[in-house]
């Protein structure tokens, strides 16, 4: 599996409690995609280094509450953060596509215009991290 090969660095959490995936998806009204809510079944988050970058991935649980404490919708509508590069760059769904590329925005004044395309998927997302 790619994910397995690509984040053998990442330090994950524990998967995630059986109906905790659920919920999120109910809560965010999202389907998440397929790759992503694996990876949330394996590991419930975590972080460390895919290849020479760095990422943070939000517990399934805190996602949420986390993209109401950055006022995501307010100020990036249709994005839904799901970690960052702990820094100041905020990886993202793009849920106004149906097929939920990965684009990462600033948490500082994050704006939809400020936006930018990273992958079409979650599996090409670790991918492009691991070659950054």
């Amino acid at each position: 599996m790619v994910q397995n090969r690509l984040l053998s660095a990442f330090n994950g959490n524990e998967g995630a409690a059986d109906g905790v995936i659920d919920q999120l998806e109910a809560e965010s009204g999202l389907l998440l995609p397929s790759a992503y809510s694996q990876l949330l079944r394996d590991m419930n988050g975590g972080e460390g280094f895919v290849g020479p970058s760095y990422l943070i991935l939000w517990k399934a649980e805190d996602l949420v509450s986390m993209n109401s404490a950055y006022e995501v919708n307010e100020y990036a509508p249709g994005l839904f953060v799901f970690g960052s590069d702990g820094g100041g760059e905020a990886f993202a769904f793009d849920t106004r596509d149906p097929a939920m590329p990965i684009v990462t925005v600033p948490f500082v004044g994050m704006d939809l215009s400020l936006a930018r395309p990273m992958a079409p998927d979650f599996d090409a997302f670790l991918a492009e991290l691991s070659r950054s």
